[in-house]
């Protein structure tokens, strides 16, 4: 089982900027990625990081998300999604979310869910 804490949802205006923070637990190498669903919408992936490094982004995120990993320690790894330039149609609850044996590029590319899933939080990107 791999616990999530996410964080850094909210309410921003068109070009502002939010970060997101997701601390995945329980094992020692963890891929993670974010994936996010507006109302009505079906769910997509965002962007990923696997424990190598390797990073994959959405093409309707590339130079406006980074993802990047703060800290790891033994069993507990921080990452982040950076979010900058949004726009409203970035507007849908984002979840953090994890696999332990399958790297994370690979799952986005494929279109494949990940394993283990964070609750989620709220983006809301006003004009």
């Amino acid at each position: 089982q791999v616990y999530f804490l996410e964080s850094g949802g909210g309410s921003v205006q068109v070009g502002g900027s939010l970060r997101l923070s997701c601390v995945a637990s329980g094992y020692k190498y963890i891929n993670v990625g974010w994936f996010r669903q507006a109302p009505g919408k079906q769910r997509e992936a965002v962007a990923g990081i696997d424990s190598d490094g390797s990073v994959t982004y959405a093409d309707f995120v590339k130079g406006r998300f980074t993802i990047g990993k703060d800290s790891v320690s033994a069993l507990s790894h921080t990452f982040h999604l950076q979010m900058n330039s949004l726009k409203p149609e970035d507007t849908a609850v984002y979840y953090c979310a994890a696999d332990v044996g399958r790297r994370m590029t690979g799952l986005q590319a494929l279109g494949y869910s990940p394993d283990f899933w964070g609750q989620g939080t709220q983006v809301t990107v006003s004009s």
